[in-house]
């Protein structure tokens, strides 16, 4: 009877053992597996934002990730430069593109959310005005008739060419160009307006440029706006409108937005890195590097216009010194030129 309840108590001892091994083993193989997903979740960058800047990010981010070079993954999303600054300000994304600076509803957003950044000029840009290939009338506009043309006292009553300029035909006018979220929106309406968010509302409206591309290419009638990328992509299906500033009229190019002659349309691009998201995993400053590496030819192939070298190893001495803010105070500066904003860059 003694040997039998010794053996008893012997065999519920090995149960129980191997019920707490079973246990243990799986405990940490969920353990290893939660670590497994743990880090690929770590491993994807996101990144949102401009639509303008949209082509040079997807492109480095091609490169960055071909042939399986690099483990992590990136994901770019648009839904314009303030769209995207609502995601980043939540601490929702890592990077946001940018067609302007931060804005000051945008900097105590991210305040109020502990969300440090590193401002990195990446480009120049112009903003392009253009028509239907088919309009034979239109060569050149002055910046007092694209305010006349999209200054809000206009909406309803601004709608035909004539309007514009008593030498145009009498058609029927028809707008297209960013929406609210948009950078591109944001500076064309300070630049040509001289307010905040003072645009006739009247008009087909998107944050993907994509959309207006094809919006004024069907239609003889139109007129809009957008990055000097997506018209150098599809210059078979638009035509270009020179600016006259008073000091008449410019086309914008490579050239006359380096040699800062397309005023008051010229503006730098930007990205702004969370700066905890750099510092608590690699793979974003790693991502940020390259792109800094890469960007000047990159930007380059796109139409945009490179800044000086000096300008990317700026923006890779701020990244990794942590020198988080902004040099812009909260709004644009209009007719920034190229050397102007390398010295704010150096003084910062």
């Amino acid at each position: 009877m003694k040997a039998t309840a010794v053996r008893l108590l012997i065999t519920v001892g090995m149960l129980t053992l191997a019920t707490s091994c079973t246990a243990d083993v799986s405990k940490n193989n969920s353990v290893e597996a939660t670590k497994d997903v743990n880090s690929q979740i770590a491993r994807k960058i996101n990144i949102d934002g401009s639509s303008t800047v949209y082509p040079i990010t997807q492109a480095i981010v091609k490169e960055f990730t071909k042939d399986g070079k690099n483990s992590s993954s990136v994901e770019v999303s648009v839904s314009g430069t303030g769209g995207g600054f609502k995601k980043f300000c939540s601490n929702e994304t890592d990077i946001n593109n940018a067609s302007r600076p931060i804005s000051a509803k945008e900097m105590a957003e991210c305040n109020k959310n502990g969300v440090r950044y590193i401002e990195i000029p990446i480009a120049f840009d112009a903003l392009t005005v253009v028509v239907n290939p088919q309009n034979n009338w239109v060569e050149d506009m002055t910046v007092d008739e694209l305010k006349k043309t999209w200054e809000p006292q206009s909406e309803g009553k601004i709608t035909k060419w004539n309007q514009i300029r008593a030498s145009w035909p009498d058609h029927p006018l028809k707008l297209y160009g960013p929406g609210r979220d948009s950078g591109t929106y944001d500076y064309f309406v300070e630049a040509i307006i001289g307010r905040e968010k003072a645009s006739r509302n009247d008009y087909t409206a998107s944050e993907d440029d994509n959309v207006l591309v094809k919006g004024v290419n069907k239609d003889i009638k139109a007129l809009g706006y957008f990055g000097y990328a997506y018209y150098e992509k599809n210059q078979d299906k638009l035509k270009l409108v020179a600016i006259d500033n008073k000091k008449g009229p410019v086309l914008p190019s490579q050239e006359t937005v380096g040699k800062s002659r397309y005023q008051p349309l010229s503006r730098p691009l930007f990205i702004y890195v969370n700066l905890w998201s750099g510092e608590k995993r690699a793979e974003i400053y790693k991502f940020v590097d390259f792109y800094l590496k890469k960007a000047p030819a990159i930007v380059n192939l796109v139409g945009s216009v490179p800044l000086p070298e000096e300008a990317y190893k700026i923006g890779y001495v701020h990244l990794h010194n942590g020198k988080a803010g902004t040099v812009f105070g909260g709004k644009s500066e209009l007719d920034l030129t190229i050397g102007q904003l390398l010295r704010k860059r150096k003084e910062f």
